[in-house]
C-alpha cells in the first residue's frame, strides 16, 4: 500500500471524473456565506421599504377597532390571516433568493455535481479512530485556523465600528421615530458592508485553498497511475481478439458490395480482395470488400456470379488484405501492381464484348516483399 508521501503525481481525468461521480468537488464554505449573505442584504434593501409600508399598513388595520369590529370578533381572525400571510409570503422570497445565491455560488466553486452517495449511509465513517485521525489532519487544521482567524477579525472590526458609533446611536433616542429609523437603517448596512468586505476577502483566499486541498486529496503514486493505465487498456490478448472479431464483422458486411467491384485477387484460397476504381471520383483504386476463408469463398463465389473477374496473385492479395482499408484509397506502394492487374482487366473485358483478342495469362505483379505479411517471417524460416 502507497502512503500518502509517496502520491505525487495529480490526479488522471479518471479519477477526477469518478471522483466527481461519488459527489466530491472543490467546496469553499466562505464563498456560500458571502453569497447567502450578500444576497440576504441586497433582499433587505430592496424589500425592506415595500415590506415596512405593507407592515405599517397591516398594523393599522389590525389596531383598528370600531362597532362593527366588536360585533364580529372573529373578524379579527380575518385581519390575523392577512397579517400572516405578508409575513410568510416575505419570508419565502426572502428563502428563496438565498438559497438560489448558495447554489450559485457552489456551482461556482466546484461545478455541478450531481450524485446520491454523499447522502448514502455509510457506517465505515463510524469508526472513532479514523474520525480521529480526519480531525487533526492538515486541512482541517487549516479550517480551524482560518475560522479562528475569521472570528478574530470579525470581532475587531464589529468592535471598532461600534465603538465609533455608540454615542451617535444614544443621541438617537432623542430623535423623532422616522428619522431615528433612517439612520438606524443607516448604521445597519454600513455595519453590513463592512462584514461583507472581510467575508469578501476570507472567500478569495478560500476558494483557491479548497481548490488546493481537493487536488491534494485526489493525487496518485505512480504504481496507482500504473494500475489505472492497466485497467483502462485492459489486457492485450483480449483488446487483439476483440479487434480480430471486429474485422470479421466488418469484412462479412463488405461482402455485399462485391457486385460494385471491377476485379477480384485471390491467393487462391485463403484471402480474396475486391477492388473498384471510378478515375472521375476517385484519385485511387478502394478496396470495397475482403475477407479470409470462407468470407474469401463468398467473395469469390457472389463475383462470379455477377460475372466480376476473379484472378489469382497470392503475394497482391494478402498484401491488400494486410494493408489496404475498406473504402480507402489503396497504399501508394501497391500503385504499380493494381495498376498491371486493372490493365489486364480492361483487356479482358474489351475481348469479352468482342474488341480485342483475349490476354494472355496474368503475370504476378511485383509486390515489395515487406508487404506480404507471410515474407515478414521468411528470415527465420516461418513461411509456410
Amino acid at each position: 500500500m502507497d502512503s500518502s508521501q509517496d502520491r505525487t503525481l495529480p490526479a488522471t481525468e479518471r479519477k477526477l471524473q469518478k471522483a466527481r461521480t461519488d459527489g466530491q468537488a472543490a467546496r469553499s464554505r466562505d464563498l456560500s456565506h458571502l453569497a447567502i449573505l450578500g444576497m440576504g442584504a441586497a433582499s433587505l434593501l430592496m424589500l425592506a421599504p415595500q415590506l415596512f409600508d405593507r407592515i405599517q399598513l397591516e398594523l393599522s388595520h389590525q389596531l383598528l377597532f370600531d362597532a362593527t369590529t366588536m360585533r364580529s370578533p372573529e373578524r379579527m381572525l380575518e385581519r390575523l390571516q392577512s397579517m400572516s400571510m405578508v409575513g410568510l409570503l416575505a419570508s419565502s422570497v426572502f428563502a428563496l433568493l438565498t438559497s438560489a445565491a448558495a447554489l450559485v455560488s457552489a456551482v461556482a466553486a466546484g461545478g455541478w455535481v450531481l450524485s446520491l452517495k454523499p447522502i448514502t449511509p455509510q457506517f465505515n465513517r463510524l469508526n472513532p479512530i479514523s474520525g480521529a485521525a480526519n480531525l487533526f489532519s492538515k486541512q482541517q487544521m487549516t479550517n480551524v485556523a482560518k475560522m479562528v482567524l475569521m472570528t478574530t477579525i470579525l470581532s475587531l472590526v464589529a468592535w471598532k465600528y461600534m465603538g465609533n458609533s455608540i454615542e451617535e446611536l444614544a443621541i438617537l433616542v432623542l430623535q423623532p421615530s422616522p428619522v431615528a429609523l433612517r439612520h438606524v437603517a443607516d448604521w445597519i448596512s454600513g455595519g453590513m458592508a463592512m462584514l461583507l468586505l472581510v467575508v469578501f476577502l476570507a472567500a478569495l483566499i478560500d476558494v483557491p485553498l479548497q481548490v488546493f486541498f481537493f487536488k491534494s486529496r485526489l493525487k496518485m503514486s505512480h504504481e496507482e497511475v500504473k494500475q489505472e493505465h492497466k485497467e483502462s487498456d485492459g489486457n492485450p490478448q483480449m483488446k487483439g481478439r476483440q479487434r480480430q472479431r471486429q474485422r470479421e464483422i466488418a469484412d462479412g458486411a463488405s461482402v455485399t458490395a462485391v457486385p460494385k467491384a471491377d476485379f477480384v485477387v485471390m491467393n487462391p484460397t485463403h484471402y480474396a480482395v475486391a477492388l473498384k476504381y471510378d478515375g472521375e471520383t476517385m484519385g485511387a483504386p478502394q478496396v470495397i470488400s475482403k475477407g479470409t476463408d470462407l468470407i474469401a469463398m463468398k467473395i469469390r463465389d457472389l463475383a462470379n456470379a455477377h460475372g466480376v473477374p476473379v484472378l489469382q496473385s497470392p503475394m497482391l492479395a494478402r498484401a491488400l488484405y494486410a494493408h489496404a482499408d475498406l473504402d480507402q484509397p489503396i497504399p501508394a506502394t501497391l500503385y504499380t501492381a493494381v495498376a498491371q492487374v486493372l490493365a489486364y482487366v480492361y483487356r479482358l473485358k474489351a475481348a469479352l464484348r468482342g474488341e480485342g483478342r483475349m490476354p494472355d495469362a496474368l503475370e504476378e505483379p511485383h509486390v515489395p516483399p515487406e508487404l506480404d505479411p507471410l515474407n515478414r517471417t521468411a528470415p527465420q524460416g516461418k513461411q509456410p
